[in-house]
């Protein structure tokens, strides 16, 4: 089912306009926090989608958030990873259009071998982190889950050389996840 934009961005065009206001106004972080700002309008049209399916332009979401088509491109390809639950398909042609679908996590099986994938032999402490909290959002793992998680992968906790650190990270993040979803 195609979504209107159209419709979408004027039901929460206040919504959004306010919170791109609140980030220019802290020290350090427009670009950073108009991602966060259109990751969670992208989830938000996921959520008015009857079927986890939506079609969206990035030249008109750019345009609407006054930023640069790559930084929709950027969140597409940071915020919704297979490993987050997501599949992106690109259209080619007509503006940008790009279909955003989120997998729905029945089989438990499956997800083991997506988050898998997705962790790989190394992760940094953003992607790791990015991964858990999509489990949680989508009420995967609880928050007490989330937080014992994230305490694990923290930089504090993995005392070791910077260049292994990342490879450390993955293995404790496969193991847990293992435990937790089985």
């Amino acid at each position: 089912m195609e979504l209107s934009i159209k419709r979408i961005l004027k039901k929460f065009r206040n919504y959004f306009i306010i919170k791109v206001k609140e980030s220019q106004n802290k020290v350090g972080g427009f670009m950073a926090k108009i991602s966060d700002i259109i990751e969670q309008f992208i989830k938000e049209l996921l959520k008015e989608s009857d079927e986890n399916i939506i079609e969206i332009q990035r030249n008109e979401l750019a345009k609407f958030f006054d930023c640069a088509p790559s930084q929709i491109n950027y969140v597409l390809t940071t915020r919704f990873t297979l490993g987050q639950g997501y599949i992106i398909e690109s259209r080619r042609g007509g503006g940008g259009h790009v279909q955003i679908k989120q997998l729905v996590f029945e089989e438990k099986p499956k997800l083991l071998n997506i988050i898998n994938e997705q962790i790989g032999a190394e992760i940094s402490k953003v992607q790791g982190e990015r991964l858990i909290r999509s489990l949680y959002e989508k009420g995967i793992i609880t928050l007490r889950e989330f937080k014992i998680i994230s305490a694990a992968m923290d930089d504090n906790a993995i005392i070791s050389p910077l260049n292994i650190k990342d490879r450390i990270r993955a293995r404790i993040l496969k193991n847990v996840l293992i435990v937790i979803l089985q």
